[in-house]
């Protein structure tokens, strides 16, 4: 469970980031924007060096800060702290993780951003390289959902998935698209 840890995308990651860089070189785009953690930030400048758009850091897109969780695997967050796991697992909205954060300061925090950075580029097409429960806030707040509960839907570490921003708020487009990858992988927090 990684949240917050700062670490290097692993050899799968890389050639994952190889093949979406590739993918999204021939769609064209305005903005490059990434979470500062350094694996999202390793994919987004392959798609620079592929595109020659810039990379703009923004800290906000991390994934959730998943506190005492974070450099367990599943399997030992549930031996070694079974009710903070049972809690997190839930998907309790307003449960904040010792030293973390809870689900909804963690959606508010990215659909904020989001949003920001969507209004900041109107008619724009902006890239955005983030995380899992970045993707999965989205989704949920695009579907009309909040941030309580498990999640609902599976995602593919990168995929191309698509929303649009309007007057009206977000709207879904395509979801966990992973054409250019031979084979995909899930993310598992």
């Amino acid at each position: 469970m990684q949240g917050h840890l700062d670490i290097p995308l692993s050899r799968e990651g890389v050639a994952q980031a190889a093949r979406v860089a590739e993918r999204l070189s021939g769609e064209p785009f305005d903005v490059l924007v990434s979470s500062d953690l350094r694996r999202a930030f390793q994919t987004a400048q392959r798609i620079a060096d592929r595109t020659g758009r810039p990379v703009r850091v923004d800290a906000r897109l991390r994934e959730r800060n998943l506190g005492v969780l974070q450099a367990l695997t599943r399997a030992e967050s549930a031996r070694r702290l079974p009710e903070v796991f049972r809690r997190y697992e839930s998907g309790e909205a307003d449960f904040e993780i010792p030293g973390g954060e809870s689900q909804r300061a963690f959606f508010e925090r990215v659909i904020g951003a989001l949003t920001e950075i969507a209004r900041e580029h109107p008619g724009r097409r902006v890239v955005v390289v983030s995380h899992g429960g970045v993707l999965d806030a989205l989704y949920r707040h695009a579907s009309g959902e909040g941030p309580e509960g498990p999640r609902a839907v599976r995602l593919l570490n990168a995929s191309v998935n698509e929303f649009q921003y309007t007057s009206s708020g977000w709207i879904l487009g395509r979801w966990g698209d992973v054409a250019h990858l031979t084979e995909p992988s899930l993310d598992d927090v």
